[in-house]
């Protein structure tokens, strides 16, 4: 199984992930990286790695559909079986939809359906959950579909809130579990225990 990823910063979901498949936790080939931004962590770490990247963005492909054909031709020349969000801040493109249709990942640091939707990630999540007064959150890998963080659920992760948590430091708790969770859901799928629809 050969993996794409999609990342707009550091990539520390990306890292962990390469980590599980170089010591054969994962028993997969990343493939590619689309970053869509040029000064991103996430580029190094795929150097690093080893593994190729392409920078595909509005200033590289003004036209959305353009930008979306581009990033489809290019895990397609690839190979990719399974794209994977690590932090990817733009919206899917539906020909990328469409084509990888039940086969995009994303993780979401939060325990979905809560606190998901347009606006709804990195510390803008945690705020939001501490402000609810919940007594705990954590992370969801999920397909990606049409509508923000709505995709079938595939595993969660959970995280007590503690009392005087700040979002930084449930951030922190969650991020820690998103790099167990990440890789655990990817080995499942490359073995057969989680199927996909």
């Amino acid at each position: 199984m050969k993996l794409g990823f999609l990342a707009s910063h550091g990539g520390s979901n990306m890292q962990a992930i390469l980590d599980g498949c170089a010591a054969g936790r994962i028993p997969a080939s990343p493939a590619l990286l689309i970053c869509n931004n040029p000064g991103a962590g996430a580029l190094d770490r795929a150097a690093k790695a080893g593994m190729p990247a392409r920078v595909l963005n509005g200033q590289t492909h003004p036209d959305p559909a353009d930008l979306d054909a581009a990033i489809l031709d290019a895990l397609r020349a690839a190979q990719v079986d399974l794209v994977i969000l690590a932090g990817y801040m733009k919206k899917i493109g539906p020909q990328l939809l469409a084509s990888y249709q039940n086969r995009i990942l994303n993780i979401h640091p939060a325990l979905l359906p809560k606190f998901g939707g347009q606006g709804m990630f990195g510390m803008h999540v945690h705020r939001a959950v501490i402000a609810a007064g919940e007594t705990e959150s954590g992370a969801t890998v999920h397909l990606i579909d049409e509508v923000y963080d709505e995709g079938p659920i595939l595993q969660q992760a959970r995280v007590p809130v503690l009392p005087g948590d700040t979002p930084e430091t449930l951030q922190l708790r969650v991020l820690e579990q998103e790099h167990q969770l990440y890789p655990d859901t990817i080995a499942k799928i490359a073995t057969g225990q989680i199927q996909l629809p």
